[in-house]
């Protein structure tokens, strides 16, 4: 382990790191794994889908209606069967929305801060504060949205089985301020973990002191798996059903990493209380949202096992991506004792963790050898690791020959940032 070595044997360690990482600075390499995105590759599976019209009949819907035209606000029949099957709700507690779930949350947010949610008693842009819990390390995009809104963020540790429910529960029952909570329950974004039973069951529990208290329920990754014993999660709407707090849950999914990132189609499920007073107020915004490219997916996918077959064709292509990437860290970096990881199930990233202070020149690092990363903090609200150790990897998107060699800059990079910081004390 390099935290054992003597000063002289982390010398010339630090030493022979550098020469090897001169050697990659020389090769001008221009990698990257900044971001979450599907490979080209990946993307061909679903080249077909654009070819499921064949003339103006076929562009109706399974009532008849011509898809081509304006009405149908929360989404058509069809799309609102598929995907309440695949979240597990009924037609009437789901919105078929656009194609990006990002949207859907801001709106959701922004929403709650002009007029309130279902039960508010005022809009919470009229509090004197409003508070968002924050499990970490998390997804950069939920914290960019409450912050947009001067939110004010709170971080909660993420542990092996979903957020610290201990500082949750006690911090919701204290504080009315606190208004909603970011969630990523399978897969977390970054590191991959599923929310246990047990956690789910506890969310379901809550006792805000907010009456109008909401957890952002994001299940971007629930058909994302990489194994063939991938985790599960439990339908957090039925849980809060038996508790009689269905109210405070809003659920979001897409297919941007199914179907197409650009193209795809974003849903939000809730209680119908919840679903009747986001729809009287996004009658205000809009006609309807892409009826043709809702049904567009429904006739590409067909039902929830196609969507399935879909997935297993993906998972082909991106699992042994994550395993080059794990097996690299495990053979370079697993016995050192500077990194730590996790080796998720499924979902898009593997997050690992730094000796304390060195996320930032690692990432610095990489970059000038020509690998682009995440930026470190990223992960956190306000981009503000405080202990400056998190850095999220993203596998999926480049060809196995270039993410080799990016994973092979990434893990020197770590040997000389470890022995610097190391050499510094």
């Amino acid at each position: 382990m390099i935290t054992e070595m003597s000063r002289e044997q982390l010398s010339a360690f630090k030493a022979e790191c550098e020469k090897e990482y001169e050697a990659f600075k020389a090769k001008e390499m221009k990698l990257d794994m900044s971001r979450g995105k599907p490979s080209s590759e990946q993307l061909d599976l679903t080249m077909p889908m654009l070819n499921v019209f064949t003339d103006a009949e076929s562009m109706k819907d399974e009532n008849g209606v011509d898809c081509r035209n304006y009405g149908g606000l929360t989404g058509i029949p069809d799309a609102k069967k598929l995907f309440g099957e695949l979240l597990g709700v009924k037609p009437e507690e789901i919105i078929v929305g656009g194609n990006s779930s990002l949207t859907l949350m801001y709106d959701a947010v922004c929403r709650a801060m002009t007029h309130g949610v279902y039960g508010s008693k005022k809009p919470w842009g009229k509090c004197d504060k409003v508070k968002f819990l924050c499990p970490v390390p998390g997804y950069d995009r939920h914290f960019a949205i409450t912050e947009n809104f001067g939110i004010e963020m709170i971080n909660v540790p993420l542990n092996s089985d979903g957020p610290d429910m201990d500082m949750v529960e006690k911090l919701v029952s204290e504080d009315e301020s606190i208004k909603g909570i970011w969630c990523v329950p399978l897969y977390t974004n970054p590191d991959g973990i599923a929310y246990s039973d047990e956690v789910v069951r506890r969310f379901a529990n809550l006792s805000p002191k907010a009456e109008d208290f909401r957890i952002f329920w994001d299940n971007a990754y629930c058909v994302h798996h990489l194994t063939d014993t991938p985790d599960h999660i439990l339908n957090i709407l039925d849980e809060c059903k038996k508790t009689g707090k269905e109210d405070m849950v809003f659920i979001f999914a897409s297919t941007s990493k199914i179907s197409f990132p650009g193209a795809g189609v974003a849903v939000m499920a809730a209680s119908e209380n919840n679903i009747k007073q986001i729809t009287k107020l996004l009658a205000f915004q809009s006609i309807s949202f892409d009826k043709i490219n809702q049904l567009r997916h429904v006739k590409f996918f067909k039902n929830v096992d196609g969507i399935m077959a879909h997935m297993e064709k993906h998972k082909k292509i991106i699992a042994p991506k994550f395993k080059l990437v794990l097996d690299m860290l495990e053979s370079e970096l697993g016995d050192l004792g500077i990194l730590e990881w996790n080796k998720p199930n499924g979902g898009y990233f593997i997050a690992v963790n730094t000796l304390e202070g060195c996320a930032k020149r690692v990432v610095q690092l990489c970059k000038e050898a020509g690998v682009v990363l995440t930026g470190a903090g990223a992960t956190f609200p306000y981009g503000k690791d405080p202990l400056d150790r998190n850095i999220r990897i993203a596998p999926t998107y480049p060809p196995l020959n270039e993410l080799e060699e990016a994973v092979k800059v990434f893990c020197t990079s770590v040997k000389l940032a470890s022995a610097e910081k190391l050499l510094d004390k």
